[in-house]
């Protein structure tokens, strides 16, 4: 009886340990998933102003794509999954929105727990990237995939590049899918103010104003792909430490049980010992 007693006190010792380590991923998660989503309406706002300065540049003319394919090339998708594992099926899902056809399609992809669900799946990328820790190493990182999409153009491999990401909204992933690349130029409203006065050409303004565009695109989607990755760990972690709280309470009501039965037996001991000693 006492080992058995002493069994589940260990057990019990474990699930507390194991509540520990759910509750300090608990507390990371929610701690980054809170700074990308403060960090959003900065790169909204940053995107919103080089978008202004374009349209200001823009004549009603110049309103075409910047780049135009052949129509040869394929299509590359950019497509940020799951960095670590506790996250639920997030990777999962994000690649199960991809009905492009693997035979025209270049796979470019973030995230280390996503790459290897992809190519447990057989959608092995072209290339891919670890997502940062954190989002201090996004940017740089948007320069990474930048310089990577624009060689992958130069080498004609693709001509043109959506992105997928996820975003969490009312505590459910919701796939996002844009087309980022080339820049749609005539997608910029004209603004009302005076066309700005410029030492470039309008072709290398506009150009270079599309870079920077493109990257804060990128950047864009990262933050929301990192955000919706650490909700959708948060969220799972929760669920976990649930299920981590009805377990230590079974394992209680089994400790009580247990230390029952230990004095139950004890006193049925010392009776039968009393009238044993009675009978002498």
């Amino acid at each position: 009886m006492t080992e058995r007693l002493a069994d589940v006190s260990a057990r019990i010792d474990g699930i507390h340990q194991l509540g520990a380590v759910v509750n300090a991923m608990k507390g990371i998660a929610a701690a980054r998933a809170h700074v990308a989503r403060t960090q959003l309406a900065a790169i909204d706002g940053y995107s919103d102003t080089i978008a202004s300065a374009i349209a200001s540049v823009l004549a009603k003319d110049d309103r075409t794509p910047l780049a135009t394919g052949s129509g040869k090339a394929h299509k590359g998708l950019l497509v940020f999954c799951a960095e670590q594992g506790f996250a639920g099926a997030f990777s999962e899902h994000v690649l199960a929105s991809i009905t492009d056809d693997p035979a025209r399609t270049t796979l470019f992809l973030v995230g280390t727990r996503g790459l290897s669900t992809a190519t447990t799946q057989g959608r092995a990328p072209f290339w891919s990237i670890a997502m940062p820790s954190h989002t201090a190493g996004i940017p740089k990182m948007g320069d990474l995939i930048a310089k990577t999409i624009y060689h992958s153009v130069e080498e004609g491999r693709i001509e043109s590049l959506d992105v997928i990401y996820s975003g969490w909204h009312s505590g459910h992933l919701k796939i996002v899918r844009q087309a980022i690349f080339p820049i749609d130029l005539a997608g910029f409203s004209p603004g009302n103010t005076p066309p700005p006065l410029i030492q470039l050409t309008k072709a290398d303004l506009v150009e270079s104003l599309s870079a920077d565009y493109f990257h804060a695109l990128l950047c864009k989607a990262s933050l929301h792909a990192f955000a919706a990755e650490n909700e959708a760990r948060l969220e799972a972690m929760s669920s976990a430490g649930s299920q981590i709280e009805r377990e230590l309470e079974l394992y209680r009501a089994k400790l009580r049980r247990v230390r029952q039965e230990e004095i139950t037996a004890e006193i049925i001991e010392l009776s039968t010992g009393i009238v044993s000693a009675n009978h002498k």
